[in-house]
């Protein structure tokens, strides 16, 4: 027993009277056993509990006062506040004076240990700076800044702003290979019987619409050549609207109208041509040939087709061509047909269809935008 009054108590505590004597009766209901007279000295030696309260509001009270300089500064600066907890850390925990202040006590050490930061800058920035490098070199330098993004996002489950793969690749000396090219290779044939072909790649309003909302429902087609060092090689594509995919090619030495029927079958081997599918391409004598149009009937493809020597009309198909040429055959020399043929089909069956991102597909990669649907789809037909 100490002896003492609840007002010397109060006073020397610095604590209002009032709630100190609150305390005091709501311990002695909760724990009626230790009362031994209703009016008399507290019996603090008796009461841990309660001692240990009091001693944490008076430490609670006092750290209070030495704060009261720095909460009448208006709009205070964290520095100061962090600077605060420093000064007092040898009197109370670091860790209580985050809590009382509301500050994030991993926050206060940054500010107390600035090189940690800085080394967890330089570790982001190097493992972004790897992210880039790989896959800059695995698109043998053909990607550029938006593509890695997408890349690194695709591959790595990761993500760096390309502001930042901008820099990494500026500090690298890092370009992505472009070379501009376009040369015409279909032929219109003015006698070939096309009135009854439509096309169907434009909207109620007249507009161009290359959108398909499921894949083999919609493709598109073209003929383009190569030079080699044994003479062109002519390179026909099909391409399903839905994922932006190459898939069905064929290439040879001449454009005859069986170089485009290769290629359709291609596609139609891989299921992406069916009844009913729509195909639409230039007025080039290949597709309007009576050959090519019988095949297209016998195996129920819809023709379409758009305005002559209006490119435009057949925008995704000159698009792919351009990847092509651009991104990779511009940048190398082929002696032989056999040779091109190789770079070709590894380029699109490699890198364009499976790995390179599409802006249409929102940054994946044709392959995995299939890859989503019909998993979409197989999750629907299970539910």
């Amino acid at each position: 027993s100490s002896g003492k009054s609840l007002v010397e108590v109060s006073e020397s505590l610095g604590i209002n009277e009032g709630t100190l004597g609150n305390w005091v009766r709501a311990y002695r209901t909760e724990h009626p056993e230790t009362e031994t007279e209703e009016r008399g000295p507290v019996e603090w030696a008796q009461h841990e509990k309660l001692r240990r309260e009091l001693a944490e509001v008076k430490r609670e009270n006092e750290f209070f006062k030495r704060c009261q300089r720095l909460f009448r500064l208006e709009g205070q600066e964290i520095n100061a506040i962090f600077r605060f907890i420093k000064e007092h850390s040898a009197k109370y925990p670091v860790n209580w004076m985050c809590q009382q202040l509301e500050v994030s006590r991993a926050s206060y050490y940054r500010w107390l240990n600035p090189s940690t930061e800085l080394s967890e800058a330089k570790a982001l920035r190097a493992m972004r700076t790897v992210l880039v490098l790989t896959e800059y070199e695995a698109s043998n330098g053909v990607a550029g800044a938006g593509q890695l993004v997408d890349l690194i996002r695709n591959n790595h489950k990761q993500y760096v702003p390309k502001s930042t793969v901008l820099s990494i690749m500026n500090e690298h000396g890092l370009k992505a290979k472009r070379v501009s090219a376009f040369k015409v290779t279909t032929v219109h044939d003015q006698q070939a019987r096309t009135a009854h072909i439509k096309n169907h790649m434009v909207d109620k309003l007249g507009r161009r619409d290359f959108r398909s909302s499921r894949p083999g429902t919609k493709l598109v087609g073209d003929i383009t050549y190569l030079r080699t060092g044994e003479g062109w090689l002519y390179l026909a594509t099909v391409i399903d609207l839905y994922s932006r995919q190459i898939v069905g090619w064929s290439m040879g030495a001449n454009m005859q109208t069986q170089l485009v029927i290769d290629a359709m079958q291609l596609a139609m081997s891989r299921g992406f041509i069916s009844a009913g599918t729509v195909f639409h391409s230039d007025r080039g004598t290949q597709y309007t040939s009576d050959a090519f149009q019988a095949w297209c009937s016998e195996n129920g493809v819809r023709q379409s087709m758009g305005r002559t020597g209006v490119c435009w009309d057949n925008a995704v198909a000159e698009s792919a061509f351009s990847t092509i040429k651009n991104e990779m055959y511009h940048h190398r020399a082929f002696t032989s047909r056999v040779a091109a043929r190789t770079a070709v089909m590894e380029f699109i069956e490699i890198w364009y269809n499976r790995k390179r991102p599409h802006t249409t597909n929102g940054g994946l990669s044709p392959q995995m935008l299939l890859d989503w649907y019909w998993e979409q789809n197989s999750l629907a037909l299970a539910a």
